[in-house]
């Protein structure tokens, strides 16, 4: 078992850290660029900020949410381990087509995204905070969403499942969305399971680690 600095030290090394996004890359800076090649990318001036006079790229981090407690879970995991200052985590609240969105407020998908993104604000209000609630195939909307936004990396919240259960019925619809995501969303994509107290950090996956135990 080894710290989260250490564990996301190996990832900044590895394909997937570096993203296609323009957003963010491996050294952080907005260095090498000319006032045309600037222009040239799509909305870099409201990504970059200023620190100690350098020109410091902000990354984007997206975590998909829904009622569970294994989302919330990876939602605070992700804003605690993977964002800085200044970068930005979207919540991305996931409705099946033709979902009746007629709901109660506080029941409503756009309560539940923004009371989660409440939540961020006040416990790191030096990220920037947006939820997005899209109706859609869960797979395809995570790519499309991933792709339009240049989201560097992506988190998604895991449920335990019993030997006995996966041997029986094989892997659940859940787990097979997590798999999906990790092996073809065109980022860095984490999957993040909470241990119990009792043995305490975090079970987390990627294309190179599976169930990888993480001290919190």
């Amino acid at each position: 078992m080894v710290s989260s600095a250490s564990f996301l030290r190996q990832l900044s090394g590895k394909e997937g850290w570096k993203s296609s996004s323009k957003r963010w890359s491996k050294t952080n800076y907005c260095e090498g660029y000319g006032e045309s090649r600037l222009k040239q990318m799509e909305g870099l001036s409201s990504m970059c900020g200023n620190m100690n006079g350098l020109m410091v790229m902000r990354k984007r981090v997206m975590v998909v949410v829904d009622q569970t407690s294994q989302s919330k879970d990876a939602m605070m995991w992700a804003l605690t381990h993977i964002t800085n200052k200044a970068d930005i985590l979207t919540l991305l609240h996931i409705l099946p087509p033709n979902t009746d969105t007629t709901y109660h407020s506080s029941c409503s998908p756009n309560y539940l995204a923004a009371s989660l993104g409440s939540l961020c604000k006040s416990c790191k209000p030096e990220v920037d905070i947006e939820a997005l609630v899209v109706q859609g195939p869960k797979l395809a909307t995570v790519m499309s969403q991933v792709k339009k936004l240049e989201v560097s990396v992506l988190v998604l919240g895991q449920k335990k499942s019993t030997a006995l259960l996966s041997c029986i019925c094989g892997s659940s619809r859940a787990e097979e969305f997590v798999e999906q995501c990790i092996n073809n969303v065109e980022c860095l994509s984490i999957g993040v399971r909470k241990q119990s107290k009792g043995m305490g950090g975090y079970l987390i996956s990627t294309r190179w680690h599976n169930n990888f135990w993480l001290l919190a």
